[in-house]
């Protein structure tokens, strides 16, 4: 199992009074400001205002009563949630230092639970191109953190913080939790509330990045249980402590296209972890031995293509009016994308949403017959430097099917992180961290 501890560990320190959460916060600012020089992870840091609110959190516990189980928390804002106290800049110069003077409904959920908002991390532009985020790898400086979460991955892999948000509609959550050796988690599909979060595609999910899945399902939870999920949406269901772990009996194998491109040393580590979880008395299927994992494969092989054609479209608004408004200040890749959506027809849209329904009912069917379906999170470790965030292949899969899935830090490829990835069926997420606090707990890490 990880050395990671969980925050929820900390709950009986701070009812003993042996340590608080403003000295928690203290031994984090300190991480924060050696490694942020290099790591680059934050475009703002909210001390004055995390100091206070950690303050507060203190006297809570003292008095035995928390607000809930990440009172006092230290988490980190993906820079295209909005905060009330700290510009939302979208990675962009386009918003650079721009202030909605709002919370997003996560953050003031997060905020009622008492948890501590230490600042906001980087993301790519518009979490949607490689470009504008200088942040590092916090194992590998001339290494990429991955996108387009990258200030989340990287400062919750540095140890900088036990939990941040980030958003995924490609494979912007679990692509840099992979590289950067963080928990992270996507979940269903309007599970938790996106409002005030600049990422409204229709694949589009807003998830957690943390040292440890326990960390990662209570800080979903917590924000679900208070201001839900997307409107039409009861949000995230299960109990609000983590859910206990339950042992699977058959996994279904996912390759997805890339698997011809994975490196050499992380087909070892994937391999590796078949022979224990064989040992383990786990059965493994892969398409060569099922037909229906056959028919899944086949309808996610092009997944990547489709999902960023589906973007396109979705995304010409309002990317469309901020090339009008200055499109000096835009990227070429964006730029890119909104040529390429504004060429496209409803009748376009319509085959490629056609396509994906497709493919959710092939998941269904696999995920009725199976525990899971396990992959890797990506093709290797993190590639080197900073220009390119990774391939998104091992990824997209999941996005595009719009079941939870979650990648653990459980593998390495060489010197760097790799992610184990788990996929669930849609509105099965606590079902899905049942079977990753297994693996946590029973497969012993590279």
């Amino acid at each position: 199992m990880p050395q990671q501890s969980s925050y929820l560990a900390l709950a009986a320190r701070f009812k003993s009074g042996e340590t608080s959460p403003s000295k928690e916060l203290e031994a984090r600012l300190a991480r924060l400001d050696a490694l942020e020089p290099t790591l680059k992870a934050f475009v703002h840091v909210a001390r004055d205002a995390a100091r206070k609110a950690a303050a507060a959190s203190d006297q809570r516990w003292k008095s035995g009563q928390p607000l809930s189980a990440i009172d006092g928390m230290a988490i980190g804002i993906k820079d295209i949630i909005e905060t009330i106290d700290m510009p939302t800049g979208q990675g962009s110069p386009l918003w650079e230092g721009f202030e909605t003077r709002r919370d997003a409904a996560s953050v003031q959920g997060l905020r009622a639970a008492g948890a501590v908002i230490l600042g906001k991390t980087t993301t790519t532009e518009f979490a949607a191109s490689y470009t504008f985020a200088p942040t590092t790898n916090p194992h590998d400086a001339t290494r990429t953190p991955g996108g387009s979460s990258s200030g989340s991955a990287a400062a919750v892999g540095a140890g900088i913080l036990p939990a941040a948000l980030g958003t995924q509609v490609v494979g912007s959550i679990l692509r840099p939790a992979s590289f950067c050796g963080a928990v992270g988690y996507k979940p269903t599909f309007g599970a938790l509330n996106r409002g005030g979060s600049y990422d409204y595609l229709s694949q589009s999910s807003l998830g957690v990045l943390a040292a440890t899945p326990s960390d990662a399902w209570i800080v979903a939870r917590t924000i679900a249980a208070r201001v839900g999920g997307d409107p039409g949406f009861v949000g995230l269901q299960g109990p609000l402590t983590p859910p206990a772990p339950k042992a699977p009996k058959k996994l279904a194998v996912l390759q997805t296209a890339a698997w011809s491109g994975i490196t050499a040393g992380a087909k070892a580590a994937f391999d590796g972890v078949k022979t224990r979880l064989a040992a383990l008395g786990v059965s493994l299927t892969d398409r060569s031995a099922d037909p229906e994992i056959e028919a899944l494969e086949q309808s996610v092989a092009d997944s990547r293509n489709l999902t960023l054609a589906m973007n396109a479209w979705e995304g010409a608004w309002p990317l469309g009016t901020y090339r009008a408004r200055d499109a000096a200040k835009l990227s070429k890749p964006v730029i890119e994308r909104i040529e390429q959506g504004l060429a496209m027809t409803q009748d376009d849209y319509r085959k490629l949403l056609d396509g994906r329904q497709e493919a959710r009912k092939r998941h269904a069917a696999v995920g009725a017959r199976y525990d899971g379906i396990v992959t890797l999170s990506a093709s290797g470790g993190a590639p080197v430097g900073l220009g390119f965030t990774g391939d998104t292949g091992m990824i997209v899969p999941g996005s595009y099917l719009g079941g939870p899935a979650i990648t653990l830090p459980l593998l390495k490829d060489g010197h760097m992180p790799l992610g184990l990835q788990l996929l669930g069926l849609p509105d099965r997420d606590a079902e899905l961290f049942a079977l990753a606090e297994w693996a946590w707990q029973s497969i012993e890490p590279a």
